[in-house]
């Protein structure tokens, strides 16, 4: 398959710069996979849509303020850096900007006095990443730091900074798990009282971890879509969450997973357990795309993605490709908002 044939084009004015003004009052695309079609909603009626015998399972990764501007030592020079992952007590995959620059050996400073950490580059890898150490010089955990002068690690899409409503926003309402660098953005629509309402119809709810890292946002660089690879990320389904997800396999009901991150967890650990969900924690490295045979997700809450990314191709897999982008040219045609703080689609 061809990257060029997942690409369509989206006018600026439609990619969300903003949350909307109150949660849980996007629109909702409903996507019927056995009709072929699709209808207008709300996320507010997916009470209406789920069935009381349905399991809904959410991705309770937190977002961890990642981003650090700082300058470079000594040359006072400005360096931004996005943490990426912690592979050991001090030592970190991060994306550093500008990338050029900051060879092994450079030293940058993030923050004052005392909330300041220090950063050496001790490896060089491609497109910006690197291998960092980075402590705290004042004492106190590097975690207590980054949460004091960290900012939201809003997609690049977004133009403009981060604000302190970001710090709500850009998170999930379940989020309790820290670790992610990008928010799981299907979970942002769902609010107490929505949650209230589907319990009320007897729809259950499971809990996930996938941290969201470079492996969800990475873009794919390759023409031939099934030579792309996803960086690992790690995951955890516990024994609560897999007796839920196993019991519904099981009785055959049907399991909404929200979220293209939730989604991987489910499916990666299924590939791994005889096509079950069982209890499990490691690294997730499926990459998903048309031909893939699902065998755990029943149906799939979404955000609207980006054009030739590795969570459309995830999404035409689910749907289709020819269903997906139709369904996404009548969005673009009626004005649904796109990305991170956009509406979202429920695919059945």
């Amino acid at each position: 398959m061809r990257l060029s044939d997942f690409d369509f084009s989206l006018p600026d004015n439609l990619i969300a710069q903003q949350p909307s003004a109150q949660r849980g009052a996007s629109r909702l695309l409903v996507v019927d996979r056995a009709a072929g079609t699709w209808a207008d909603r709300q996320v507010a009626d997916l009470p209406d849509l789920l069935a009381p015998s349905d399991l809904l399972v959410v991705n309770n990764s937190r977002v961890v303020p990642a981003r650090l501007l700082g300058r470079r030592e000594p040359s006072g020079g400005q360096v931004e850096c996005l943490l990426l992952r912690q592979l050991d007590d001090d030592r970190w995959d991060v994306l550093m900007h500008p990338g050029q620059k900051m060879k092994p050996g450079t030293r940058a400073i993030f923050g004052e006095p005392p909330t300041q950490l220090d950063a050496e580059i001790l490896a060089q890898h491609t497109f910006g990443r690197r291998t960092i150490r980075l402590r705290a010089s004042c004492g106190g955990s590097v975690a207590d730091v980054v949460d004091a002068i960290g900012h939201m690690p809003l997609p690049p899409y977004i133009k403009r900074d981060d604000e302190l409503a970001d710090r709500e926003r850009y998170q999930t309402i379940f989020a309790s798990r820290r670790g992610s660098v990008a928010a799981p953005t299907a979970g942002l629509h769902l609010t107490s009282e929505l949650l209230d309402r589907l319990a009320h119809r007897g729809v259950e709810r499971a809990e996930v971890t996938l941290h969201v890292g470079y492996g969800t946002f990475e873009p794919v660089r390759t023409d031939v879509v099934e030579e792309h690879r996803i960086h690992p990320e790690p995951f955890e389904v516990d024994a609560a969450a897999a007796g839920a997800i196993a019991t519904a396999q099981r009785e055959g009901r049907r399991i909404v997973s929200v979220g293209t991150t939730t989604t991987r967890t489910l499916e990666a650990v299924a590939a791994e357990h005889g096509g079950l969900v069982d209890e499990a924690s490691g690294e997730a490295s499926l990459y998903i795309y048309p031909g893939f045979r699902f065998q755990v997700a029943g149906a799939l809450v979404t955000n609207f993605h980006l054009p030739k990314s590795s969570l459309l191709l995830l999404v035409c897999a689910f749907a289709g490709a020819e269903l997906t982008l139709a369904a996404y040219r009548h969005a673009i045609a009626d004005g649904y908002l796109f990305y991170s703080y956009g509406d979202a689609m429920l695919i059945v």
